[in-house]
């Protein structure tokens, strides 16, 4: 199942809501999260019901690692619980080996996602930062909690380790839940659906007929389409999230705001940044060893990154695209940044990701090479055509739209109109709420174009 579709709009999340508030919140949650946990494998296993034994099979996994780990660290023998921990890594990194990169089973949905945060637990209690879970229904609900459970954020346990045991819901988290909800259902739906109109389009032209203004116009799309798609995720996850008493980290900043690569990835899927540069990079040595273990370092995360995002050459290649800026951002660009106008710095920063996401959206990397011909106007295409033209003009309005809106510029207009808390604004969240509702139901009804860029990841 995904947020932006019918059964879950109409059916699941109603449905879930009204139990969770119905059973009582005492026992430190303990009914509430069973409710949680009972839901999250019914929406795992609408999807995915051959795969609901791997995610059970990785929370168990985890719980004993991670207990385990605990139960010796604090009788001081470390070097047995490292033994844990190295069982809890291999043990998960097997399974995305085995089901991610051996092309040999249906890839599970969300398993980068669960793995990573279900392994950081276990490391976590070995490095003191948490204390191991006794509770299984408590462990259970945090691997499985489907508002973040298929794309994310990668939730850390010690981030919800209280939470679990001791949240209590009220008016203003859950006033707070539906808008932030709203606002990703409508990103997701109104906006990156229509983007990855537009993209599919271009990538439906045969390359004899793929002009200059169509393929740019293409990777545009694109850009815009993955920003709203996964960024409108996040949103409804952490609103969902909210809506049952739970607060957890944001996971965009608006990165096309960036003026640097360096400043991009510190705004773009926040939480597998931190990921790992706390488990990866850190425990590698950082910064700290020197400018060319530094780099080492850095490729190392990197073309990690890549991979994470799949086995496919592209990916890689995307990976490593985005290191060799780094590095030199470190080196020495960084310091040049700093020295031009901002507006030169954002130009520089937009088009090194654009081409990036030009990396990114083909896992076939053949055809990148009719496609950079179209680019750069050497194509069969030519520069333009009525079709293009078409195009580009149909849709000017919405790519207006989304480009503003992939701006802190409406969050800000907003927080100006909703400034002084009051019946005016409840008013404006409420004809809010009802128009993003009203309009992404309608048009759900009418349309058949859904897709999720992320469930691949």
């Amino acid at each position: 199942m995904v947020f932006s579709s019918l059964l879950v709009l109409v059916r699941f999340l109603p449905c879930v809501l009204l139990i969770y508030y119905i059973v009582p919140g005492c026992l430190k949650n303990f009914w509430k999260n069973s409710v949680l946990f009972l839901f999250s494998l019914v929406f795992y296993a609408w999807g995915e019901p051959v795969y609901i034994w791997l995610m059970f099979f990785s929370t168990v996994v985890d719980y004993v690692n991670g207990g385990l780990a605990g139960y010796f660290v604090e009788r001081g023998r470390r070097g047995v619980a490292r033994i844990f921990v190295v069982l809890s890594v291999v043990i998960n990194l097997s399974l995305l080996a085995v089901f991610k990169y051996a092309g040999r089973y249906a890839l599970p949905i969300g398993i980068s996602f669960y793995t990573f945060q279900s392994m950081s637990y276990t490391i976590d209690v070995y490095m003191g930062r948490a204390q191991a879970e006794k509770n299984p229904v408590n462990f259970g609900t945090y691997i499985s909690l489907f508002p973040q459970l298929i794309a994310g954020p990668i939730v850390r346990f010690r981030d919800i380790a209280v939470q679990l045991r001791e949240r209590r819901s009220n008016l203003l988290q859950i006033r707070y839940g539906v808008l932030r909800f709203c606002c990703g259902l409508g990103k997701k739906v109104l906006l990156a659906n229509q983007a990855g109109v537009i993209f599919q389009t271009v990538t439906d032209t045969a390359a004899g007929e793929l002009t200059m203004l169509m393929a740019w116009l293409g990777i545009l799309a694109f850009m815009l389409q993955i920003y709203f798609d996964f960024s409108g995720y996040s949103d409804m996850a952490i609103g969902l999230m909210a809506m049952f008493g739970f607060m957890i980290p944001e996971n965009f900043n608006y990165p096309y705001e960036s003026k640097s690569i360096t400043e991009f990835w510190r705004r773009w899927h926040i939480s597998l940044g931190s990921w790992f540069k706390e488990y990866v990079y850190v425990p590698l040595g950082g910064s700290r060893r020197g400018a060319g273990h530094t780099y080492v370092n850095i490729f190392i995360v990197w073309f990690l990154t890549g991979l994470w995002h799949g086995a496919t050459v592209n990916f890689t290649l995307w990976g490593l695209y985005f290191c060799f800026f780094l590095i030199m951002e470190k080196t020495w660009l960084l310091k040049l940044l700093k020295r031009l106008p901002v507006w030169l710095s954002h130009v520089y920063a937009l088009i090194v990701i654009y081409f990036g996401w030009l990396l990114f959206a083909w896992e076939d990397i053949s055809g990148h090479r009719a496609y950079v011909k179209a680019l750069a106007g050497i194509g069969a295409g030519g520069v333009v055509s009525d079709e293009s033209l078409y195009l580009l003009v149909s849709n000017a309005l919405l790519l207006l739209v989304m480009l503003v809106g992939a701006t802190s510029l409406p969050a800000r207009i907003a927080g100006a109109l909703t400034k002084k808390d009051g019946m005016g604004t409840a008013i404006l969240e409420s004809v809010y709420v009802l128009a993003v509702l009203l309009l992404s139901v309608a048009y759900l009804v009418n349309g058949t174009y859904n897709p999720f860029l992320y469930f691949r990841f």
